[in-house]
């Protein structure tokens, strides 16, 4: 096989941190090379480097033997490198036919080739099974049917290295599925494949070697058949993880809240369900099955056709906005934490404290002791790691970010927790620390609502389950009774 790619002693620095430290790694033709690791190992930073993001403080690249310079994604694209970020890189007010080809349209006369626009648009949505207009516009499509478009996008440029950076995080079975034929036939063309995941299961089907990295060190490289997954993550981790759910035993109260007659038409169609204090209650479906929709309907972040019908402790709620959702102590964690959840640009102090400055101010003007203290409390509480809470929140771990968001909602002493999607893009230890998280809130007595894609993690995490198919709530299933086949068979409309 051909090197289609080397790079050699790659270092970065960030402020406060050592992102990569002599770091080598290499690609050839036909191959998928899975690149693994705690959040913060290094490895989006490594391939960001890659295609020109950021420049590297040490060390070469070379591209089929010659020494290159990447100095921006252009001259990645160039080189025929391609990177599927974990962090979509899409415009939402415009059509996904132009999000896909920007800046490479084909024209006549000057003036765009829509026939031909389009035309090669429906070519790569049908390659990867996404049913979606050309015309459409990205902001009327799911986190999911994004990541799809940005598949869609490194496609379209025929690149030799392909970098799929936590491409099935927010994917059904389904459309994995489709996904890995895609690879299997890039490889069969001669592609060279980086894949970074944290769903160490799907190695098995698509990877042909694998390197570690840690603390932004690279730890090993194996042919993937000669290695465990367990081998793997002690690895990662520097420890043995025997158990990918902590074992626990939830104390669970009465029902404290409802939710009835939610109701928007092409969307939402549910009658009603109710929430345990203390309990933890998983929502299952498949993609587009209405789960986000009813839960942003129920926070005010969506209207609905008809006044929906909330109780808390006995309260009715009058809720048609985000604001009254929270002043009534429900809090949301949406599932896309970097575009909704988190302002990247400002500190995790501002960020902890953004939802609480009423509580932390005196005379209308923040108090900057009590808010640090109330930072300092939480950073500590929830073990987030970060150099300081000066630190801007783009610079932190996806697990690290995901505490940062929970403890906005702490601060405000939250009845119910939504949490949407709660380890999208979290490895397997900071998963681990989420879920002891969970446990600990609903000892607390806060219910906690928790939308899932992963089958194991609705499985070993809720006390109920609800599955929703088309809209509506199909099934309401006990830990007890649940198992993977059964949700599955609810979710496809077939009970």
């Amino acid at each position: 096989m051909d090197c289609l790619l080397r790079m050699e002693g790659i270092s970065k620095v960030f402020p406060g941190v050592k992102a990569l430290d002599n770091v080598n790694i290499d690609i050839y033709a036909g191959e998928v090379h899975a690149l693994i690791g705690e959040n913060g190992a290094g490895k989006s930073t490594l391939m960001k480097v890659l295609n020109g993001i950021y420049q590297p403080d040490g060390g070469k690249i070379f591209v089929k033997g010659k020494e290159v310079t990447i100095d921006n994604p252009h001259k990645a694209q160039e080189l025929g490198i391609s990177i599927v970020f974990q962090e979509f890189n899409l415009c939402d007010h415009i059509s996904i036919a132009n999000n896909i080809f920007i800046g490479r349209m084909k024209t006549r006369h000057g003036v765009v080739d829509d026939k031909w626009l389009y035309h090669q648009t429906k070519e790569l949505l049908d390659r990867i099974g996404l049913k979606r207009d050309p015309r459409e516009k990205v902001r009327m499509l799911s986190v999911a049917e994004k990541q799809m478009v940005e598949i869609a996008k490194a496609l379209s440029l025929n690149a030799d290295v392909i970098v799929f950076d936590e491409p099935t995080s927010s994917l059904t079975e389904k459309e994995i599925d489709q996904l890995f034929a895609i690879i299997d036939k890039l490889r069969s063309e001669g592609k060279g494949i980086y894949y970074i995941s944290h769903r160490m299961e799907e190695l098995d089907r698509i990877c042909d070697r694998v390197t570690v990295l840690r603390d932004g060190e690279h730890i090993a490289t194996f042919p993937y058949k000669e290695v465990t997954i367990d081998q793997l993550i002690k690895l990662m981790v520097g420890r043995s993880l025997t158990d990918k759910f902590p074992v626990y035993q939830r104390k669970i109260g009465e029902v404290y809240f409802e939710a009835r007659n939610i109701r928007r038409k092409g969307y939402v169609d549910v009658d009603g369900f109710s929430l345990r204090r203390g309990e933890i209650l998983g929502v299952a479906g498949l993609v587009g099955a209405g789960r986000t929709e009813t839960m942003r309907a129920i926070f005010g972040a969506d209207k609905t056709d008809v006044p929906m019908d909330l109780t808390l402790n006995g309260e009715k709620l009058n809720i048609h906005s985000p604001e009254q959702a929270i002043n009534h102590g429900i809090a949301y964690l949406t599932e896309d934490r970097k575009g909704n959840g988190l302002a990247l640009t400002m500190d995790v102090e501002k960020n902890i404290n953004m939802a609480s400055h009423r509580v932390l101010a005196k005379h209308l003007v923040v108090d900057d002791r009590k808010a640090r203290k109330n930072a300092e409390e939480f950073i500590d509480e929830l073990s987030i790691k970060t150099p300081s809470m000066f630190q801007k929140t783009q610079f932190l771990s996806g697990g690290n970010q995901q505490k940062v968001v929970l403890s906005r909602w702490l601060c405000r002493r939250c009845k119910v927790l939504i949490i949407d999607e709660p380890t999208r893009g979290i490895d397997v230890g900071a998963k681990f620390e989420i879920y002891k998280l969970m446990n600990s809130l609903s000892d607390q007595g806060i219910g906690i609502i928790m939308i899932s894609s992963e089958l194991p993690e609705i499985l070993g995490m809720s006390d109920r389950i609800l599955v929703f198919h088309e809209g509506k709530i199909k099934g309401v299933l006990d830990r007890a009774e649940a198992n993977q086949e059964i949700i599955l068979e609810y979710a496809a409309g077939l009970h």
